[in-house]
């Protein structure tokens, strides 16, 4: 099994800044690929961006230039930096890991999942 925990939400203002991290533990060996997603209230879970372990990255439109996915392999710990952000961009954040090497964004595809960090963003 694996264990994700996610960390580094909170609340903060337009246009500003926030760095989510996601830690992989447990059996790590078995996943490669991990994402990040999104769910807002009454709204079903959107991809945002995914990174396989030897780096490639694919990202959603609504978050391009303004997200970077990366990882820390050594750390078993992928991040998401996220920059001007906007008051729709509030939503509990996920990650998630899968065992395959290709760039993974149908969330069915993944395997495991974090429990989610808030990200509340004001106007």
């Amino acid at each position: 099994q694996v264990q994700l925990v996610e960390s580094g939400g909170g609340l903060v203002q337009a246009g500003g800044s926030l760095r989510l991290s996601c830690a992989a533990s447990g059996s790590i060996f078995s996943i490669d690929t991990m994402g990040w997603y999104r769910q807002a209230p009454g709204k079903q879970r959107e991809f945002l961006a995914t990174i396989t372990s030897g780096g490639s990255t694919n990202y959603t439109d609504s978050v391009k230039g303004r997200f970077t996915i990366s990882r820390d392999n050594a750390k078993n710990t992928v991040y998401l930096q996220m920059n001007s952000l906007k008051p729709e961009d509030t939503a509990v954040y996920y990650c998630a890991a899968n065992g395959v090497t290709t760039i993974t964004v149908k969330k069915n595809k993944y395997d495991y999942w974090g429990q989610g960090t808030q990200v509340t963003v004001s106007s």
